[in-house]
């Protein structure tokens, strides 16, 4: 037994010498050491073996073992060296190539003009207010004065979500919200989105708008005349000329629509102004008393003004964008040029 041992420690190390692959070198590994292997086999004579062979065979074969397994090792790790150093040379870098470089990303226009809105307003002590955009009828309508015969509230221009449920159509539900929680002064601005059925290169269904309001005792008109022409004048340029159109909105009386001389031919007319040298930029008002009764204010005692803008509109004045659905593509190249 011992000598069959030998024979097999001098065959097995001279054959793994010679191998040349990892496969031949594996198949040499169950050759020896496998369930049928030359070594197990000889193994399975250890039980004739006397009491005082046993010892002696048990650690020649140990020793044996101990040495082919080393040597298959480090065989299988050169070839596994060789292997990996060819991968790398096959899979060289070339670090004279230029660098691919991220493209960083930047402020949506309407994300600009939105911040610079609230810059503005911030600067004239208005505070910012959000609210629910799935809002119920009383606030969105009734509470504003919107009679259930008026044309707002029609399917074709409102989204519907269940009985006495709407996207809310503007952000000014936000407004009786807060003064339903809250007594005068309120000086406040509510930026949001809200939702219309509209599609088309000037309206979309989802917009951006924000909202303002100013509740207090002897508010007048004239106030809120000073804090748009000063918004307008921030936002467009101090050589921005404005005026104010009488307009009927539900919830404000006197209602004004309000315009600025046209940025892209300096009110000389052309044809994104349809030759009348104004844009119109915002609607505004006095607070409705009708709206302050649904909040439990008394008219006599406060007076308040309101004013509500597209945000998109003005990113599309302010930036010359001519179609609003660019700025819903996501395409960064668009989002480049702002």
């Amino acid at each position: 037994m011992q000598d069959q041992l030998e024979k097999i420690r001098i065959e097995a190390l001279a054959e793994m010498q010679e191998a040349e692959t990892l496969e031949i070198l594996d198949k040499l590994r169950i050759k020896y050491f496998g369930r049928k292997g030359l070594y197990t086999d000889v193994m399975k004579g250890m039980g004739k073996l006397s009491k005082e062979q046993k010892p002696i065979i048990g650690k020649l074969s140990n020793q044996i073992r101990l040495e082919i397994t080393n040597k298959f090792d480090q065989i299988k790790e050169k070839f596994n060296q060789e292997k990996r150093e060819l991968q790398l040379e096959e899979e060289a870098i070339d670090i004279t190539l230029p660098g691919r470089q991220r493209q960083t990303g930047r402020s949506h226009p309407i994300t600009q003009i939105l911040n610079q809105i609230q810059l503005i307003f911030k600067g004239m002590g208005f505070q910012t207010v959000e609210g629910p955009e799935i809002e119920l009828e009383f606030y969105n309508f009734d509470a504003l004065n919107t009679p259930k015969d008026h044309p707002a509230r029609d399917l074709q221009d409102t989204f519907y979500i269940d009985d006495g449920v709407v996207l809310r159509t503007h952000t000014s539900p936000v407004q009786i919200r807060v003064m339903k929680k809250t007594t005068p002064p309120i000086r406040i601005i509510v930026p949001g989105k809200v939702y219309r059925r509209d599609y088309d290169i000037t309206h979309l269904p989802m917009f951006n708008q924000v909202e303002g309001l100013l509740v207090d005792h002897h508010v007048t008109f004239s106030e809120l005349k000073g804090v748009l022409y000063s918004f307008a004048r921030q936002m467009f340029g101090d050589t921005i000329q404005v005026r104010f159109r009488p307009h009927f909105f539900p919830f404000t009386e006197p209602s004004a629509e309000v315009d600025i001389s046209c940025i892209f031919c300096k009110a000389k007319g052309c044809r994104v102004c349809s030759q009348t040298g104004w844009l119109e930029i915002l609607g505004s008002g006095s607070v409705d008393p009708n709206v302050f009764k649904h909040v439990n204010y008394n008219p006599e005692h406060v007076t308040g003004f309101a004013f509500g803008m597209g945000v998109d509109r003005i990113a599309m004045l302010k930036f010359g964008i001519t179609d609003l659905r660019l700025m819903f593509e996501n395409d960064m190249r668009f989002a480049k040029q702002f």
